[in-house]
């Protein structure tokens, strides 16, 4: 079955939806995006993601392209029509479609497409079973991270080259030498006295979904927090460290560099906090 898209007030076969070549989302990136995960045809952290999707629309002085219930409408009934069960959905907004032009257009009408896809579970047990491993580079993206855009270009660079690397992720590093998160993950480790260490928020940073309802887990848990920044070193040193986010909520890595981190084998504290998240996580 040909899978559907939402796009502009229509269902429209994957293959056959499209936009404006003067959407402002193709031409400046101008525009702003979130992916929730699905489990067991629910969404993940729904309410989460859209506050996020809310604040992302603000810090870009964009309008919501329609009120929230109707939004939420849309999610499910793009599920409902792709038979998605295990997976996620991707919802983008930009600022519509103009005459091309850098300043705001005074007219334009937000566009909004939503997309639904199933996840290759396998590759995400195999990862979770076995670990993964992770390379370091610059990070060279622009200044509001914590703004999710669909300006994604360096992430896409940093991705790839890890690739290329034959490791799973990029950790990317400030110009002070501290890990700042990972092209599409958030990045944590486990010190040695079994503290749980990740970045703060910040504009460095995007405040991951995941990344706060684990923190939540790890203190209901009894695991000590820290938010702070790391060094690639510091990493490299720990007794565990992973990678979150929505699509495979937690991945350990057993790799950075090339070196082991600890035995080179998922951590206990990473799988109870895995483990833990089920508990945690809304459903809706």
């Amino acid at each position: 079955m040909s899978r559907i898209a939402y796009v502009n007030g229509h269902y429209v076969r994957h293959a056959e939806a499209g936009v404006h070549i003067e959407d402002r989302g193709y031409q400046f990136a101008d525009g702003v995006y979130e992916v929730c995960g699905v489990r067991g045809g629910k969404l993940m952290d729904e309410t989460l993601h859209l506050e996020r999707l809310q604040r992302s629309l603000h810090e870009l002085r964009m309008e919501m392209p329609m009120p929230l219930p109707a939004l939420k409408h849309i999610l499910r009934e793009t599920l409902r029509r792709n038979h998605v069960l295990n997976g996620m959905v991707y919802c983008q907004v930009t600022r519509g479609v103009a005459p091309r032009d850098h300043p705001f257009p005074e007219n334009a009408r937000p566009s909004l497409v939503v997309t639904a896809k199933r996840l290759n579970e396998t590759r995400i047990a195999v990862a979770v079973t076995h670990g993964v491993e992770v390379v370091t580079m610059p990070d060279q993206r622009w200044a509001r991270r914590d703004i999710k855009s669909i300006a994604l270009l360096p992430n896409i660079l940093a991705k790839q080259s890890a690739r290329e690397a034959g490791a799973y992720e990029a950790w990317l590093v400030d110009e002070e030498g501290f890990v700042t998160e990972g092209s599409s993950t958030n990045a944590w480790i486990v010190d040695g006295e079994g503290r749980l260490v990740t970045r703060p928020e910040g504009p460095g940073i995007l405040s991951g979904i995941t990344r706060r309802v684990l923190l939540q887990a790890a203190r209901s848990e009894g695991i000590e927090v820290v938010e702070r920044p790391f060094t690639p070193q510091e990493a490299k040193s720990a007794r565990e460290a992973f990678i979150s986010a929505s699509s495979a909520i937690i991945i350990p890595v057993i790799r950075i560099d090339g070196q082991a981190v600890g035995n080179a084998s998922p951590g206990s504290v990473t799988l109870r906090l895995r483990e833990a998240y089920g508990r945690f996580g809304e459903l809706s």
